[in-house]
């Protein structure tokens, strides 16, 4: 009598695809959101498959992939170019990318055309913009042309001159309730979530409250409905600075540098390559190789 042997289903097999929906209903059962950036397709893989329900795109990328000092450089082909790459290696998470500087800023039209373009062209589920009330009408107008919004408040990296550098928000009364206020008019204009970056943890938390839509904190305490990490912070990638509100979960900057100075002590010794790591003919036709040039002369 011959047996059926079932494989018992793998974590891929039982995903669901997230959508804006699964994290309204996240927030609904309280049920803490992941969010974590990649910007290539291998993290995005790795990611994925670990099960963290959405991965941003972020025009972080400008800093911690290519070089630059602040997100300002990051254009739209940059943006679009990775997130293809990530696009091409995640399956399951919720895909959002990072509409960078003056992509929305100066035309409303244009920025519904930049925002379309995460959709139609690098294979996002979504788009993040910064900023408040004065982005209302812009995000408005993307939402109605079937785009989601996410929002994003506090810290907003794109402003960081007129914010006078890289520093928490909203820390007076007058700062905290406008934070509030612009919570709430972004919710009223289509965000279906919003990034709450350096502002107080009772805020954040007040705020996540006060929303029907979940809020992603970095840098905003444990009260959000869910929290984000720039992956080369978490990973210990970035070697120019480390916010103080991230957590090292590996130090691989430190390990690269050790497998780099193994590398180069292996090639200048002549451990590298070995044998092992060396393709070889057979015996027979090399010797008819030699046979041959010695016979030429």
């Amino acid at each position: 009598m011959s047996t059926t042997v079932v494989s018992s289903p793998t974590l891929s097999d039982q995903r669901k695809k997230v959508t804006v929906r699964t994290l309204a209903q996240m927030k609904a059962r309280r049920e803490p959101i992941t969010m974590l950036t990649a910007y290539d397709y291998p993290t995005a893989l790795s990611i994925d498959r670990a099960g963290v329900d959405a991965i941003l795109v972020g025009d972080s990328l400008g800093m911690v992939v290519l070089g630059y000092e602040n997100t300002l450089p990051v254009t739209m082909d940059d943006m679009l170019h990775h997130c293809k790459a990530v696009a091409r290696g995640a399956r399951y998470a919720l895909l959002v990318g990072d509409m960078p500087f003056m992509s929305y800023q100066v035309d409303v039209q244009e920025a519904v055309r930049n925002a379309g373009r995460f959709l139609q062209e690098a294979g996002m589920d979504a788009v993040k913009l910064e900023g408040g009330r004065e982005r209302l009408e812009t995000i408005r107008a993307i939402v109605a042309a079937g785009i989601p919004v996410m929002g994003h408040l506090g810290l907003t990296p794109q402003s960081v001159h007129q914010l006078g550098g890289f520093r928490a928000q909203a820390k007076t009364t007058a700062s905290a309730r406008r934070l509030l206020e612009d919570a709430l008019l972004l919710q009223e204009a289509g965000c279906f979530s919003l990034v709450l970056e350096s502002v107080p943890a009772r805020l954040a938390e007040l705020v996540s409250r006060r929303l029907d839509i979940p809020t992603i904190g970095i840098g905003a305490g444990g009260g959000c409905d869910g929290q984000v990490l720039v992956t080369h912070d978490l990973l210990g990638l970035f070697d120019r600075f480390t916010p103080r509100f991230v957590k090292q979960y590996a130090n691989l900057h430190a390990e690269m540098a050790r497998a780099f100075a193994e590398y180069i002590a292996d090639v200048q010794e002549g451990r590298f390559p070995a044998e092992a790591h060396s393709v070889e003919m057979p015996e027979e036709d090399w010797q008819a190789l030699l046979a041959e040039l010695e016979d030429e002369g």
